[in-house]
């Protein structure tokens, strides 16, 4: 069996094209165009370029654009007193603090300090609370991603059984909470997980969030099935080259599965493309849409 390759770039694509016309009809409605607000402290060169692609495809949908960008020594309390602004600028649907943020900043009480109904990382408390009592809420763009891409897949996932491998609050527990809205039975395994490869093997649905380089192996996984690989880790090889890798090994679990997502050009693609959706959401939230 040779698996079906999930084009998580060639999704983006299409969501952003959705994502367009969904703002295209909020405007002509309301008369307002949603708007979203990223902040950057520092010169992070990741950062920067992350942060540059988010203001490139936010205009590309039709959204406004708003960068703050601050430097590395900027205060905490000058960070809190701008995220105060931008909660209470009504042009700004939602706000995004890029991470990391500087030593001397509480990275914990900046994302409490924005609003939730702005919160388009899906990072604060509200939002997780919303999120697990089944409420509308605006959800981690991550796990977000790979559910559009499963049920895209898959269809309908009532029933199956999904193994998340890793319990982060940004990817592995709101992952799990969704799936489980799906009505999936869900087992959320990490590194003290007795036997983990048995416990994967049960899954019909493998979503790999851990942060260690090709960890899950073709043998750890049922035949057929859907396996989401979230892991991005940087190896050296034995030429002293650098290559990109999933938390998967994707040759030989490729064999196996019946459909996998690659590293690169899985679910990286869909990360900011679920940043624009969350922000839609933001807006029609703010105005009971």
């Amino acid at each position: 069996m040779t698996a079906e390759i999930i084009d998580g770039k060639a999704f983006a694509a299409r969501l952003r094209a959705t994502i367009a016309t969904d703002v295209a009809a909020l405007k002509a409605k309301t008369g307002h165009t949603p708007g979203l607000a990223v902040v950057l402290v520092g010169e992070n060169p990741a950062s920067q370029v992350y942060v540059r692609n988010k203001a490139a495809q936010t205009q590309e949908v039709g959204m406004n654009s708003y960068e703050h960008k601050l430097p590395e020594d900027t205060s905490q309390e000058t960070l809190l007193a701008l995220v105060q602004q931008l909660n209470q600028d009504p042009t700004v649907d939602g706000i995004l603090v890029q991470l990391p943020l500087p030593a001397h900043i509480d990275s914990s009480l900046v994302l409490l300090t924005i609003d939730p109904d702005k919160d388009v990382d899906g990072f604060h408390a509200t939002n997780v609370g919303r999120l697990w009592t089944g409420e509308r809420a605006l959800v981690p763009c991550t796990p977000t991603g790979c559910l559009l891409m499963l049920k895209d897949y898959l269809g309908k996932l009532d029933g199956k059984e999904a193994v998340v491998i890793g319990r982060s609050n940004i990817v592995g527990k709101p992952m799990a909470a969704l799936l489980l809205a799906e009505s999936c039975t869900v087992t959320i395994a990490h590194s003290k997980t007795h036997d983990l490869a048995a416990v994967t093997r049960r899954a019909d649905i493998v979503v790999a969030a851990v942060g260690r380089p090709e960890m899950v192996r073709g043998d750890w996984i049922k035949p057929g099935a859907t396996v989401i690989d979230v892991g991005i880790n940087r190896i050296t090889l034995d030429t002293g080259k650098a290559r990109l890798v999933g938390d998967v090994n994707y040759a030989e679990c490729a064999e196996v599965a019946g459909a996998i997502t690659p590293v690169p050009g899985g679910v990286g693609p869909m990360t900011i493309a679920c940043l624009l959706l969350n922000t839609v959401t933001a807006f029609q939230m703010r105005r009971s849409i």
